[in-house]
Parts: C-alpha cells; structure tokens; sequence
C-alpha cells in the first residue's frame, strides 16, 4: 500500500486547484478522477459562464491560471440589474459608482477547468490516478486508508473531496448535507444579440419565470432561463429558430432579436450545504461543502476561496514540520469556511424562494424589497460589496 501526504478526490476546478495551491509545499499529492486525462485536458463546451470576484481573479492569478486563458474569451462586467416582474424599477450596480474598472468577470466554466489542467501539468510531488473512483475510506490515527475501484489502495495523511455537491465520498465518510431542491430545471444558452448589451447583466424575476442575461464576447449573451422541468424540456424540443423566437420573447426584445449561437444545456437546482466541512484526517471542498444556488453567482468563487483556505493551512503547517491533518488545523478550515459562506448561503436561498413566488403577497414584498435595497445606500453598497469581493 502506496502513502501520500495529500489525496484529492475530483480533479474539477476545485481539486486541481488545491493541488496547485499546494505546489511547492513539500508534500507528496494524488489526484482520484473518474475521467480519462484526455477528456480532462480538453473539457467539453458546458454553457455555463463563471461570474469570477476581484478576490478569484487574484487567487486565479497567484496559481497561473487566469494567464492560460484567452483574453479574448474573458467578458468584463461592468454595470447589473435586478428587475421584478413587470415593474419598470430596476435596482441597479456600476463599476463606476463601486470605484472600479470592472464589476467582475465572466469566463466559460471549460475554459477555467482546462486552465486548471493546464497549470499541474508536469508539477513535482502529484500524481494523477485518472479513470478510476474511490470507493471506500478507513479512518485511521496515522493516515486514512482509500481503496480505488481498480483495486489499488491508498493511504493519505489527509483526504480531501472535491467530487461535487452529490459527492459520494462526503457520504462514505458519515457527513450529511443540507439539501434544497428547489423543483426547478436552469436552461443555459449562448445568443447572438441584435443590440448591444453594453457588458450589463440582467436578473430578471419574473412570475413564472426567472431568467438572467450574461453579457459576452463579440455582442453575444448567455441567456440563463429557471422553469420547472416540463416547460424547460419544452424549449429544449424546439428547433433553432423557434427556440430563438422564444427567448426574445421572453427579453421582450430589450436586446432584438436573439439567435442561438451555442449548445443548449440544462442543469437542475440544488442547494447543497454540508453539515460538517471536516472529519477525521478529511476534508471537504468546492461544492462538496457548499453548493449554492447561482442567483447569487458565488458558486465557484466560493469553491476557489475554500481550496485556498485549505491550503493556506496545509502548507503552513507542513513549513512548520507539523500533522497536515490534525483536527484543530481543519476545525480552523471549518471555522473560517462556514464563517465566509453560511449567511450567503441563507440569504441567497432566501432571495430565490421570495423572487420564485408569484402569489401576490410576495409580489408586493419583492418590489418593496428591491426599492429598500435601493433606497439604503449602506445596505446597497454592501451587496456591491459581496458581488465584487473587491480587494483592498
């Protein structure tokens, strides 16, 4: 039976990047994938657009990635909108009124994975053990034992899983999770817009219907359009034109006609929030610990921050000569992570349940809710705030 000091299970966004962040440390790192490294390498085109902080961009940076990625492919975003309904009022967010260049950025979810498989390519100390799964983990006081579907065993001073919010390994290690699902399908689309969408991002609740629009490259948009299954599998059956004909619609043509320029992809919605974010020599990251619903659009970065917290830790402790997996190093992880991401979390399966309720209480308290934001100044440049994750 093979040692290693760290064993990464996933190597999405969120594993490859740990085991970047620990490049360098000393430690000796495995990296458990159910893919081949071929389809790693070249991940396949998804429809999902990440909305990245000035925190993640610096963070991306620090590893190498942000510099991998076309810049012609990143889409700066500059100004946003949250409408309700049918209601002429729009509670609004610039750059300019935040003091900066750019609210954030959105760049195509393949694109940062093959960045991320990009920068551990030939990185001392890893190994990639691709095409096979965990399939069961035992505890023990010097290292936890893992055993691979191809028979391989493994023993790692520190488990780490990162296998997404569905993760199993979560599950082999006797933490439970915090599931919303809120019984409704997302619809992710590329569209080439008539009219300039000046690099501003639309949340639009409607009743019924939520949709959102995300600015891109080349006056092109990502249309992210939340039904409930039977109605999404509907647009899904449509030909081009007809499902072209149909998102303008539903934009009522505030941008022209809109003609799809891309697959189309449907994701359903989930909030996952782990109750525990650590256990004996383990570890969760990534949306193994908090999978959020994207109103908020702090899914990756959230992700990408737990990673670097993790790592942070690790490496200090292993300068240090210390146990890289001793219960007070990952009861700090724990503290620090739930601290970041719990009232997130909250409020933004608060804002999802509010704004997909279309019974006319709600609606009167969702337009009093959006003029309230806008009316406080502290409290809008709060939320300005939590979007951009703007650093000092």
């Amino acid at each position: 039976m093979r040692k290693v000091d760290v064993l990464v299970v996933g190597a999405g966004p969120a594993g490859l990047s740990l085991a970047r962040s620990l490049a360098g440390s000393g430690l000796s790192l495995a990296l458990v994938e159910p893919q081949g490294a071929a389809a790693l390498a070249e991940p396949a085109f998804d429809g999902r657009e990440i909305a990245l902080t000035h925190a993640s961009r610096q963070i991306l940076q620090a590893m190498g990635m942000w510099q991998c990625i076309d810049p012609a492919e990143i889409s700066p975003l500059r100004s946003a909108r949250v409408m309700n309904g049918s209601s002429p009022f729009a509670l609004g967010f610039a750059a300019e009124r935040e003091n900066v260049d750019e609210l954030g950025w959105l760049v195509p979810n393949h694109l940062i994975r093959k960045a991320a498989w990009e920068v551990v390519q030939g990185q001392q100390g890893l190994e990639l053990l691709d095409g096979t799964s965990v399939t069961a983990i035992e505890t023990g006081t010097a290292g936890n034992t893992v055993t691979l579907g191809d028979g391989r065993r493994l023993q790692a001073r520190l488990v780490v899983s990162a296998d997404s919010r569905f993760s199993s390994t979560r599950r082999m290690m006797g933490i439970g999770a915090q599931m919303r699902d809120f019984g409704k399908s997302m619809l992710v689309c590329r569209l080439q817009c008539e009219r300039p969408h000046h690099h501003e991002a639309w949340e639009w609740f409607g009743y019924g219907r939520t949709l959102a629009m995300l600015p891109l490259p080349r006056n092109q948009a990502s249309a992210v359009i939340t039904l409930p299954p039977q109605q999404v599998q509907a647009l899904m059956a449509m030909d081009t034109a007809q499902f072209g004909a149909a998102v303008t619609g539903f934009f009522e043509r505030r941008l022209g006609g809109m003609v799809p320029a891309g697959t189309r992809h449907v994701y359903p919605l989930v909030g996952v929030y782990a109750r525990r974010f650590v256990g004996p020599r383990h570890a969760l990251v990534g949306d193994a610990a908090v999978g959020m619903h994207p109103v908020t659009a702090h899914g990756f970065n959230f992700g990408l921050q737990s990673q670097q917290r993790l790592a942070d830790l690790v490496t200090a402790a292993a300068q240090r000569g210390g146990d890289i997996g001793e219960a007070d190093l990952l009861g700090r992880y724990e503290r620090s992570h739930r601290l970041a991401t719990r009232p997130l979390y909250e409020a933004t399966n608060a804002i999802a349940t509010l704004y997909n309720d279309s019974r006319l209480p709600a609606r009167l308290l969702r337009g009093a809710a959006l003029r309230a934001a806008h009316g406080l100044v502290p409290f809008r440049k709060m939320i300005a705030g939590h979007l951009t994750q703007r650093l000092a």
